[in-house]
Parts: structure tokens; sequence; C-alpha cells
């Protein structure tokens, strides 16, 4: 089956009635881009309605339809005020119709006094009367309304409505194409899944959960199928053997004993490098763990063989965290270890990318800058990407494509992932673990603290500075917003700046590269004691001499992001501090996650109970677990259906491999399809032989 078939579905969003310039926007907004998007785009939840003749027969708080004739428009006297339609049910009952700003235009067109009309929304009672806000549906026969009964309900954008949403998708619905069955037909009739194309018609439509549970599935067979293709051809690549004498690594002087898990860890990519496959591992660890160091002895065996490694961070203040930290570490070694980032220029860029060609720079520490097309190497063998999180394959590939020889790849991330989900996003990749912390790590001292006594909270802070020792505050905002009450990165530093002078700093991502880089230096460097900041110094911030972390509205953060901030301090040999700041309410969830964090500092274990506390109706995002790609799979559908999609993708390359019969087989093509319409880039490029 030649991906051909898909063209209907990867015409532009604009092909479709009604979408123009002004509604593109709104829809790029979404990812809505195409037409496959849109047809992708599934309910959020479905709205239950129920059909009543008269008021009396209503539930106040319920959704509703209900015939109803207007009797009178009523303007409010202010600009801001509500507009309000009264109008009586069929025995004389009066509901306000009730609408703000524009929508009071489109109700003196949809409800002309006198005339009858469906009306669908949510009754409530307002004082004495009952209304309807911002009616869902208005119609003129029942048969209209009576179809909104059961209703979808969109994730949507400034400039969209439900009723908009709904026409679109129903035409991106028309134009699915069919398609080969690409499941096994044993599994498809044991879990009852209706065909692909029926199952994103009944997904639309109603709460359908072996359809929902068929999409998620074929998402997660793309992904296994994907991972495998990119572990096969790393497998066909011929690579070097790195067999180091231990010269340079005999000369490091570390400042502890490396844990048994690091040499555990050591010994695999040791066997790994000496291999002509190349390496393509995962190394695991907690916060602290000692990943850093068992990179550097992975890149010294590369030195030792006469080759180059490079280490590729994501951002430019996690990039030169390492290179100070690697140079500092590989001193004693004679190694030449260089920085790379896309803010160097003139003769200091030239300088290291001639030393990058002619192999006087042994190791290159950098962010994207190291896989640009005008950098070359002599012989780059090993390529460490830190936070493998936040780089796709497909850029992994392209480093990779730098050596003369497929070099061999070590991914970190500081992220614990549960074992549940470390096959759906690293399924291509041995894993090595640092389950345990190197000696001398002091445990935090974790406090959780009601809001409402933020000024003791600012007065300890004050003392904290006072004393000479630095401190983290991390609000979950940038600016304010009108409609949240969410703590305001901005605001907060504002009001700490008023309070404690030019000793306060704020980073956020939003910040220009300089000014942010220029407030990180004057932190690590002491001359500023506290760093307001976002969650951009999750990961890659390492500042000893900081002790103390404030995170305001701790509640409104997952398990796992709690872990990575509190990362941050403890890092040195004094005592440290966290204080996780919490709103009211707390929801049971809440009190749950903030006690967990008071319990316990073993990354993997909360990484494992934050997947239970967030269940398997919330869907994964990469705020709480590293990055996924995976838009209608939730945590439960990975949970209960990857294993099987992972073997169907195995079972179809171990059939290829072999036969010839797998991907090339009438199924096997048609699951390549699914490689396009969830746009796993990176398999397409290697079915294709890029």
């Amino acid at each position: 089956m030649r991906p051909e078939a898909l063209n209907p579905l990867f015409v532009e969003a604009d092909a479709l009635d009604g979408v123009g310039p002004k509604l593109r926007r709104p829809l790029e907004k979404l990812g809505l881009t195409r037409v496959k998007d849109i047809a992708y785009h599934l309910p959020e939840r479905f709205v239950s309605r129920c059909a009543v003749e008269t008021l009396d027969d209503a539930v106040e708080g319920e959704q509703i339809i209900i015939a109803l004739t207007p009797t009178e428009h009523r303007a409010s006297r202010s600009n801001r005020g509500p507009y309000r339609v009264f109008a009586q049910d069929r025995i004389g009952n009066v509901c306000a119709l009730t609408f703000f700003g524009r929508a009071s235009f489109t109700a003196k067109k949809q409800l002309p006094v006198g005339e009858k009309r469906w009306v669908a929304g949510k009754l409530e009672r307002y004082g004495d009367m009952l209304q309807i806000v911002h009616p869902d549906h208005i119609a003129q026969d029942s048969g209209a309304s009576l179809a909104q009964l059961n209703e979808p309900v969109y994730a949507l954008s400034e400039g969209l409505t439900q009723p908009r949403v709904s026409a679109l998708i129903e035409q991106a619905l028309a134009r699915l194409p069919e398609l080969p069955e690409w499941i096994e037909p044993g599994l498809l009739a044991r879990e009852g899944w209706p065909a692909w194309r029926d199952a994103l018609h009944l997904t639309h439509k109603s709460q359908h959960p072996p359809a929902r549970d068929r999409l998620a599935y074929d998402e997660l067979l793309a992904n296994s199928l994907a991972l495998m293709l990119v572990r096969a051809d790393n497998r066909r690549r011929i690579g070097q053997r790195l067999k180091g004498d231990g010269s340079l690594r005999a000369r490091l002087s570390l400042p502890f004993p490396l844990t048994a898990a690091q040499r555990r860890s050591i010994g695999e990519i040791e066997g790994d490098l000496a291999q002509q496959s190349p390496m393509l591992r995962l190394l695991q660890g907690d916060v602290g763990s000692g990943k850093t160091v068992v990179a550097l002895e992975a890149m010294l065996i590369a030195n030792e063989a006469g080759k180059q490694a490079a280490m590729l961070a994501p951002t430019e203040i996690l990039a030169r965290q390492h290179y100070e930290t690697l140079r500092g570490l590989a001193a004693p070694t004679g190694v030449e270890v260089a920085l790379l980032t896309g803010r160097d220029k003139g003769r200091a860029r030239e300088s290291i990318l001639m030393g990058l060609m002619d192999g006087s720079i042994q190791i290159v520490v950098g962010t994207h800058a190291l896989f640009q097309d005008t950098v070359g190497y002599k012989d780059l063998a090993l390529v460490v990407i830190d936070e493998q999180h936040r780089f796709g394959v497909e850029q992994r590939l392209r480093l990779a494509a730098k050596g003369r020889r497929a070099p061999h790849t070590l991914a970190m991330t500081a992220t614990p992932i549960p074992r549940t989900l470390t096959l759906a996003q690293y399924g291509e990749m041995d894993v090595s673990r640092l389950d345990e912390m190197p000696p001398g790590r002091q445990p935090i001292d974790t406090r959780v603290v009601a809001l409402d006594r933020i000024e003791d909270v600012v007065a300890a802070v004050g003392r904290h500075m006072a004393a000479g020792q630095q401190a983290y505050w991390v609000c979950p905002m940038v600016r304010e917003s009108e409609m949240d009450d969410i703590a305001a990165a901005e605001a907060r530093y504002a009001a700490l700046k008023e309070r404690f002078g030019a000793d306060v700093v704020l980073v956020h991502g939003q910040l220009r590269p300089e000014v942010k880089d220029a407030a990180m230096e004057r932190f690590a460097s002491g001359a500023a004691k506290l760093l307001v900041a976002t969650t951009v110094i999750e990961v890659g911030v390492d500042v000893p001499a900081a002790t103390l972390m404030v995170i305001e509205q701790a509640e409104r953060f997952g398990l796992a992001q709690l872990h990575q901030l509190r990362g941050r301090v403890g890092r040195g040999s004094e005592k440290s501090v966290c204080l996780l700041l919490r709103g009211a309410p707390l929801s049971e969830t809440g009190r749950k996650r903030l006690a967990l964090m008071r319990e316990t500092q073993d990354g993997f274990r909360i990484a494992e109970e934050d997947l239970e506390l967030r269940g398997g109706g919330e869907l994964l995002g990469t705020r709480q677990s590293g990055e996924t790609a995976f838009r209608i799979a939730t945590l439960e559908q990975i949970q209960r259906l990857l294993s099987v999609a992972h073997s169907d993708a195995r079972l179809l390359m171990e059939r290829d491999a072999k036969e010839g019969g797998g991907l090339a087989s009438p199924r096997g093509a048609a699951a390549r399809l699914l490689l396009y319409l969830f746009e796993r880039d990176w398999g397409v490029q290697l079915l294709r032989g890029g």
C-alpha cells in the first residue's frame, strides 16, 4: 500500500469549506494545519443533555434542550453588562437567555420575539430567575436540537466555536479514504475493535471505548514500528570498535568514588563501544546520580582510541554548565575540551571549527550548532546527548551522520521515567540505570507551607540571603493572567526586588538569550543571591552554593517536575531546604503529591507514583514526564496496549528480516501508512532509505 493513498488527508486545512485566512490562524494554534489533523482532533468529552417540555421538568445545574418563545429583549445600561432575552416555555414559565459582549448581536437575529426556538444549554438560577448563559445551540426545529442530546466537546482556541469545529470535522471525516487493515485479524476480533474509518467516525459521535482504544493502538503501533526501524537501521550500520587502554581514565581525580551503579553502567557502555555495531544506549539517572562522570568515562574511552566525542545539550545554559564541569574533571588528562554554540562568531568560532577538523579538539560540548552543515569532524566516534527527551530522533540521526562511520550514541536523561513508559519513549535503545546516589549527598529537608504564610517565607528567604547563602524562587507562569490566579514570575520578581534590591535576578524562557545568560552568570558567580524563575531551571542548573528552593503553588506542578526542581539544591556540602507553597483548597491528588515529596527523594519511585496518581484519564504531557509524541493514547491505554503493539511491531520486523514477508506483506505495507499518519518522520526516512 503506497502512502499516496493518504493524499486526501494531507491537503491543507483551507481546502475545507469555510477555512480562509481568518480561520487558519486559530486552527494553527491547535496544530490543525491539514485535513488529517482535523480528523484526529478527538473530543475531550461529551455533553449529555436532557430534552424537557417545561422548565418545571428541568433540574437546575443540568444541560437541557427546551422549546422557548422569546417575549422581550433587554439590553444593559452598561456596555459591559449582560444582554438578556426573556422567553417562556409552553405553559408560561419564564427563563432568561443571557449573553455578554458580541454574542448579543447574534441573540437579536436568532431569537425574534414571538417565534418559538429550541434552545440547548445549562440551566442555572440567578437570584429569583432561571437563566441559560450563552446557549450552546439555538434552532428553529426540534430535529436540529435533539441531535445535540449527546454532543462532543472539542479543544478550542480564540476565534473557534464548537459548531465551527464540528462542521470542519464532518468535512474531514467525509474525506477519509478506504485503507486496508493493518491490525492482525485475531487481535481485531478479540478486542472487538472497529475498522479504522469506522473508529474515527464513532469516536467523534459518542463515548465509544473500543473505537478510541483502536486509534490509541494505531498510534502505539506506529511509535513502536518507528523505534524498531531506527534500531534495525543502527544494527545495519558499520561503526568503529572503540577499545581504550585506560591511560586517560587513570589520570582522572574524581571528587568521590564511583558508585556500584556507575561502575555497572560504565561496564555496559564499554562493552557496547567494543562492538562494531554502533551503541544506542540510554543512561537514565536521578538528579545528582553522577551521569556526567559516566559520560566523561565513555568519552575518554573514545579519546584513548584516538577518536573524538561530542556532547549535545538542549540549551546554552546547560551546554556551558557541562563544558565547565567536563573541562575541570578532564584537566588532569590533558584532553582538549571545547564549547560550540550558535552565538560563537568570528575568529573564536573558526578556531573551534579548525580544531574539530584537525582533531586537536577531542571533546566538544554544544547545542544544536554541533550538527550544522558547516561543522565537520576529523573522526567523530561517540555522541553523548543530554536531556534526550528534548531532541527528536531525526536530530540525533543528523548528528550521527557527522562521523566517518556511524558513531556510537549515549543518550542521557535526568527525568526518571516509569518502566511502563521507557519502552514507549526509548524502545529502540538499551537502558542503563543509575539507581543510587554518590556518597556524601545530604537529603533535602522538604516542607509544605500554606500560601497564606508567604510573608513568613519571604522573611525566611531574607534571613537566608543575609547569612550569605543563595536561593531559588520558582513560579508556574511568566506573567499574570486575567483568567487565572497563578503566580507570575515577573510579578513575584518585582515584589522581591523591591524588598531585596539588586540581589534578585529573573530568568524565564521568554527573555533574550543574552539577558538570561547574564542573570544566570550573576547567580552562578554569587553576585546575586536570589534567582526568580519559571521551570526553565528544571534541568542543567548547578549552583552548589544555592541551598534553598521555594516553589510557589506547588500543587500545580507534576511530581516529576517538582522532583527535578528540588534537585537544583542539595548539590553542595551544606544542608538544603525545599519549601513547597501550596494554595487552597487542595485536591486529594494534590495532597498525595505533596505528601510523597516530603516522604521520599527517590526519583524512580516518584515517577512510578506520579503515573499512578495521574491515572488513565489524563493525557501524557511534556510537563510531567518528559517528551512523548502521543496525541491520542492516554496513560491507561499505554499501560494496557503498549506491550501488544510492541510485540506486533517486533513480529513484523522479524518476519521482514527473515522472509521479506513482514513490512512487505499486505498487512505490513498497510502498517507502514501509520508512520505517515502519525508523522513518525524518522521512521518514514528510514523506510525510504534516507
